[in-house]
């Protein structure tokens, strides 16, 4: 794998240093930014850098990058959010498939293919976290939870195609349609670790309906606002559509995310571990 940034920190490491990570949990900070209202062109012109294709890599593969949705990057710069669905089985542990992301080669020569790990999961919201290895990227600004309204115009980005055509970032326009709430799944064994106890104990969520439509690849990227370019939620097609279109055979054109202020949530839950694991001799 190159990337010529350094190797990543071993797990425990990463958790012990997490408090140190501007997380973004109280401003929206990043790129673009509430405050400054501008064109979609513009905007798209200023954060698409910043929205990468997410998958896995290996040395002796065929391509040695396999595309499995899109991210974006967030907080200090060395993490990306995505969909949880978008790893491959055993991503979480050391052992497993081996995560990276695709990144603009910045002028300290480094290697488009980012090496990622896993730092932080949702299971039952869909959401990760992956740290990935070198320089920090430009990060996007995060909205503040309850920010979206209904009406609002926003845009999608991401890898709808992979790399069929290469890696370009695709944007799709739309509005808020509705704010409307899905029912957690029934978890699994497997999945029933605190976190998943205590979201479910929260019960039903809200989640963003869009008049837009997002297609195969999608997944994993951000929402946007159309003015502002801050991000309103992430985009999720497998979660969401499983439970409140399960009966529809075809596309029905609806795009669903999650909204921003859960995957904050699980940023903060990454910054309390780290100071936890910190305090640890």
């Amino acid at each position: 794998m190159a990337g010529h940034g350094g190797a990543l920190p071993r797990r425990g490491a990463l958790r012990a240093t997490a408090a140190a990570l501007l997380l973004g949990a109280g401003t929206a900070t990043g790129l673009v930014g509430r405050a400054a209202a501008a064109d979609l062109p513009s905007v798209i012109a200023a954060i698409k850098t910043s929205v990468l294709p997410v998958g896995t890599y290996s040395a002796t593969g065929n391509p040695r990058f396999e595309f499995r949705g899109s991210g974006f990057v967030v907080g200090d710069g060395t993490l990306v959010a995505t969909n949880f669905h978008v790893l491959p089985e055993g991503a979480e542990v050391e052992s497993g498939p081996r995560m990276a992301v695709l990144a603009a080669r910045g002028s300290s020569g480094e290697a488009p293919v980012r090496r990622a790990r896993v730092v932080a999961t949702d299971r039952l919201r869909d959401l990760v976290l992956l740290q990935i290895e070198g320089s920090p990227l430009a990060p996007l600004a995060l909205a503040e939870a309850g920010q979206a309204r209904e009406g609002q115009g926003i845009a999608l980005l991401g890898f709808p195609i992979g790399g069929t055509l290469g890696y370009s970032v695709v944007t799709h326009r739309g509005i808020i349609a509705s704010l409307t709430t899905v029912a957690l799944p029934a978890p699994t064994a497997r999945q029933l670790d605190p976190r998943a106890v205590s979201r479910l104990r929260e019960g039903n969520f809200e989640v963003l309906q869009l008049d837009a439509t997002a297609y195969p690849g999608n997944s994993g990227g951000p929402v946007i606002d159309a003015e502002s370019g801050v991000v309103l939620g992430v985009v999720n097609q497998v979660l969401v559509k499983s439970s409140r279109e399960s009966a529809l055979a075809n596309p029905s054109g609806i795009t669903y995310a999650i909204p921003v202020g859960l995957l904050r949530d699980l940023m903060r839950d990454l910054q309390r571990s780290g100071s936890e694991s910190g305090k640890a001799p």
